[in-house]
């Protein structure tokens, strides 16, 4: 609720000072925001305690889907105009930016970024992991906040609106990073779809939703975490190309305005 107030305050004032913002871009960020709200705060999350499928769409949500669409929307400069002036001229501000600089870099690094990305839905699929992760409130929490903000880190690279000459990563390390990323999740959402015996137990010691076979459930589990994943990888490449031809017009433009004597 906040950043959805946050975000219409910061459109208004945008709007007074004769700036705009798109609709596909508000719509982006709401539609984001209010699905990591559905799988969270919703009956939703009771369901992805008590059926694995149900559990694997939260976290493609949480992991990809929402965090893709809010990245995608880069709501930032409407973020800061929503907040207070004097949240906004807090003393001490610029130290903790200083602070927390040096670990945001560690963690949009082109090696670790794809590294982490990957490496945390292996973490909470582990079955002794993912086990006590299921049954401890707290321990349930911090596996899906850290979908959610892992997930908002690494789109939030792939999708940066600065160009490379602006500081931005380059337009092909963002394209190998989104297909580096791809053959581990195809690996694991093949091996749970196609293994012939239940992996994740817990969910026959909870008990089930719905009473589904559980090597169907795990099935379709495995395969949400195969198929949409992917998709999404390659959806992102087109996008980011689509970034890197907007630059080369961009540059034409100027050229062709600017020509050469």
């Amino acid at each position: 609720m906040l950043a959805i107030v946050l975000y219409l305050r910061g459109l208004w004032q945008r709007q007074r000072l004769g700036e705009t913002t798109g609709v596909a871009r508000t719509l982006a960020f709401l539609l984001g925001v209010a699905a990591t709200y559905g799988v969270t705060l919703t009956h939703y999350d009771y369901l992805a305690q008590y059926m694995f499928f149900v559990h694997r769409a939260q976290h493609l949500v949480l992991h990809h889907a929402a965090p893709f669409l809010i990245a995608l929307s880069a709501p930032l400069p409407v973020l800061v105009e929503g907040l207070p002036m004097r949240i906004r001229h807090l003393p001490g501000r610029r130290l903790f930016t200083r602070m927390l600089h040096p670990v945001y870099r560690i963690l949009q690094h082109p090696l670790i970024a794809p590294v982490l990305f990957v490496g945390l839905i292996y973490f909470w699929l582990v079955p002794e992991i993912h086990f006590d992760a299921m049954l401890s409130a707290d321990l349930y929490q911090v596996m899906n906040w850290s979908m959610a903000l892992d997930g908002l880190l690494f789109w939030w690279l792939i999708f940066d609106r600065r160009s490379p000459l602006q500081g931005g990563l380059g337009y092909g390390k963002r394209i190998v990073i989104l297909l580096a990323v791809i053959p581990p999740q195809i690996v694991l959402g093949a091996y749970i779809a196609f293994s012939e015996e239940v992996i994740f137990d817990v969910y026959e010691v909870c008990g089930r939703a719905w009473p589904l076979d559980p090597l169907d459930d795990q099935r379709i589990g495995g395969l949400l975490t195969w198929v949409p994943a992917t998709m999404m990888s390659v959806l992102g490449v087109l996008i980011v190309l689509s970034f890197m031809f907007r630059d080369a017009r961009n540059e034409d433009t100027v050229h062709a305005s600017h020509p050469t004597r």
